[in-house]
């Protein structure tokens, strides 16, 4: 506890924005939530100044995935995105799950140490990751010390503006968290750049659909580029997008709303009326996208890793470098279905090393996230709930929640992880947890948009539930 003191401490001296006095009404929120979207999109396409005026200098080429889940764009004020929040909040919930810093989420005072020691370690990461990314650039472009320093602490201040954003509408001046608005920003940014970019690469425009357009005009369409998407430029392959990732988006969509409304229910009645029956609903997407997400970030550390090892140890311990490019080589996703056929045993790899994780990852989330079978009895209980025919026993409860959460978690990490794997496979457009991501979040704020709604129709719900 001393240690999450210390940096509940550092996060009492983060700017944090007042609650509002009154909450405002729907479309006031709107109107919020849609300006931090404006302010995000205004961070993500503004360059760190002076990059620009140093074109050799050349940022780490993060994977896709990476900037869809921490809504980072390279080179811009928004480079570390949300990404020290993420991991900040993911730590310290692995940390209290783990029951190494006794942590009760239920009791308010510990809800805020929590709060402010997650913006605290936020702050810590942002700092370290800004400095990394700053002397990456320093690096490969040759900067000098005033340069990258002004550079850093643009890095910094992006996240902390972001920070600052997503507390401000979790306070109320806005609707659901700023992390999930950034992510879907983020995911919307990547498949509207792959539908309809005009940039052009090799004479082809990069979206799909202008160079639909301008093939049929010209008469011109390359079977490769609509079904492969690989065109080659001075001994460098680019993959653009294609019908076939643009069909697979689709298909990916329609599979995950379908699944994300699945549900498994456990029959349990109530002690205060043991005549009438319930169930307890429980997600067949049960871990969601925990497991890709944290695979992701391994993979992004370990790119992290490589580039920084090839800038400077490349010289000075080259086994180590080389080990770290073999390693990202392989742990890297395939870029086109073509590859399945060329280069099977990087493609193989990657996907049992993908699954492989995603699934240890599954298990531990479960178990440390209080989503076990322990957990669920132990809330069963709380509620005054129980299963029919079954003694109130923890050990019994747990036994019996067992045969349907340890299954659930093996299915869906195993789902999630095929999800993102055939996205990279077939080159969907947002990458496949990008699409899991936004599909996952647009649910949410369609529950959230509605809540409000009845809330503001039918004033006398917020009575009877406490607003």
């Amino acid at each position: 506890m001393g240690l999450l003191r210390a940096l509940a401490t550092i996060g009492d001296y983060f700017p944090s924005p007042p609650r509002p006095a009154r909450r405002p009404d729907l479309k006031r929120r709107l109107f919020y939530t849609f300006l931090a979207l404006i302010a995000y999109f205004l961070m993500a396409s503004t360059q760190a100044f002076p990059l620009a005026a140093y074109p050799q200098a050349k940022g780490p080429q993060l994977p896709v995935l990476i900037n869809i889940i921490f809504a980072s764009a390279r080179g811009s004020i928004a480079q570390l995105g949300i990404g020290p929040l993420v991991t900040a909040g993911l730590i310290i919930q692995i940390l209290a799950g783990a029951k190494l810093i006794e942590l009760d989420l239920t009791k308010p005072e510990d809800r805020k140490l929590f709060t402010q020691a997650e913006k605290g370690l936020a702050l810590i990461i942002a700092l370290v990751e800004g400095l990394g990314f700053a002397l990456y650039y320093r690096a490969t472009g040759g900067l000098n010390m005033y340069v990258i320093m002004a550079i850093y602490l643009q890095f910094v201040f992006g996240a902390i503006v972001l920070m600052i954003m997503d507390e401000a509408i979790q306070k109320g001046w806005g609707i659901g968290s700023g992390v999930s608005l950034f992510i879907l920003a983020g995911v919307a940014r990547r498949i509207a750049w792959d539908m309809f970019s005009t940039v052009k690469v090799a004479d082809q425009y990069y979206g799909f659909f202008p160079y639909i357009v301008d093939s049929v005009i010209n008469g011109s369409i390359d079977m490769n580029r609509l079904f492969f998407g690989l065109v080659r430029v001075e001994n460098q392959t680019y993959v653009l997008p294609t019908l076939t990732g643009f069909i697979v988006t689709l298909i990916l969509i329609f599979v995950l709303v379908y699944l994300q409304q699945m549900k498994v229910n456990i029959p349990v009645v109530t002690q205060r009326a043991p005549g009438i029956r319930t169930r307890v609903p429980l997600q067949f997407l049960y871990v969601t996208n925990i497991p890709i997400l944290l695979v992701g970030i391994v993979f992004s550390d370990l790119l992290l890793l490589n580039n920084l090892a090839s800038a400077y140890l490349s010289d000075k311990a080259p086994w180590i470098a080389n080990a770290l490019r073999a390693l990202v080589y392989y742990l890297a996703p395939p870029r086109s279905m073509l590859e399945v056929a060329y280069n099977p045993l990087r493609v193989t790899i990657f996907a049992i090393a993908l699954v492989g994780l995603a699934l240890l990852f599954g298990f531990m989330w479960v178990e440390i996230a209080g989503l076990s079978p322990s957990a669920q009895a132990e809330n069963l209980i709380k509620a005054g709930l129980e299963i029919r025919g079954v003694r109130r026993n923890p050990k019994l409860l747990e036994a019996i929640l067992g045969k349907y959460i340890y299954p659930l978690t093996f299915l869906s990490s195993l789902i999630v992880a095929l999800i993102a794997l055939i996205a990279d496979i077939f080159s969907a457009y947002g990458t496949g947890m990008g699409i899991l991501l936004a599909v996952g979040i647009v649910q949410q704020f369609y529950t959230l948009i509605a809540y409000e709604r009845a809330l503001e129709a039918y004033p006398l719900l917020k009575r009877l539930i406490g607003e």
